[in-house]
């Protein structure tokens, strides 16, 4: 094992050096204004407060950490700088079905669960009805592995969640097979998660909810691709 893991080390390395880096360690987009956005500019407090995802304004942030959050309102903003760990999302704001399998990709903040006071954010419709399907189980695993996996660059941690896979891993296929089980005769999630090229090359954790991939594009408030810019 400790051989595999050496060989692991030096393949991560080659390919951070294909792919551009082994990603940030937390589901940020690094926006005009210099900073290390989380959840797209969505206000983390608001999730609590509002039961909703509530868009924050990007004249309102704050940075904690590195990481910098958008707020709806200054006191929204205050909570927040008064507790980060309280509002700040689990799992670095990646897909926490992902997380409970180690790997570090996708983060829509409009895919979201609370439970015991944690924000747990979702990389797309189908991660959270994935995790649904046993939550108390994958936020065990998650908590489990998290410790190892939370320095880790993105590209660097899912590679590795991949290739030393954790023995309650399960399959794309087998999770599909699940939610049909105990959602007998609903209509199928049909969602295009962008391919492996996408997601591990050329794009960032967010991009599909960000640019609109199968779903209406969210954008960055303030920034060009924000959709609410182009309304009168």
């Amino acid at each position: 094992m400790a051989m595999m893991r050496a060989l692991f080390a030096l393949a991560a390395a080659a390919a951070a050096l294909v792919l551009g880096g082994c990603g940030t360690t937390h589901a940020t987009v690094h926006t005009s204004r210099g900073e290390d956005l989380m959840l797209l500019g969505y206000d983390p407090v608001g999730y609590f407060r509002e039961g909703k995802p509530v868009r924050g304004k990007h004249t309102i942030p704050a940075t904690y950490e590195g990481r910098t959050y958008y707020f709806a309102s200054d006191d929204d903003r205050q909570a927040f700088l008064a507790s980060p760990a309280k509002y700040e999302p689990q799992f670095g704001g990646f897909c926490s079905n992902g997380a409970a399998y180690r790997v570090k990709l996708g983060s829509d903040p409009t895919q979201f669960e609370i439970r015991d006071g944690r924000l747990f954010i979702f990389g797309d419709i189908l991660g959270h009805e994935f995790w649904l399907l046993d939550e108390r189980d994958n936020i065990a695993h998650a908590d489990q592995v998290w410790p190892r996996m939370r320095e880790q660059g993105w590209r660097e941690a899912t590679l590795e969640g991949w290739i030393f896979r954790v023995p309650w891993y399960k399959t794309g296929r087998a999770l599909r097979d699940e939610w049909r089980a105990k959602h007998p005769g609903q209509a199928e999630i049909a969602y295009d998660t962008g391919g492996f090229l996408d997601n591990m090359v050329l794009k960032y954790p967010g991009w599909r909810a960000r640019e609109g991939h199968d779903e209406p594009a969210l954008g960055v408030p303030g920034e060009p691709d924000d959709p609410a810019r182009a309304k009168p």
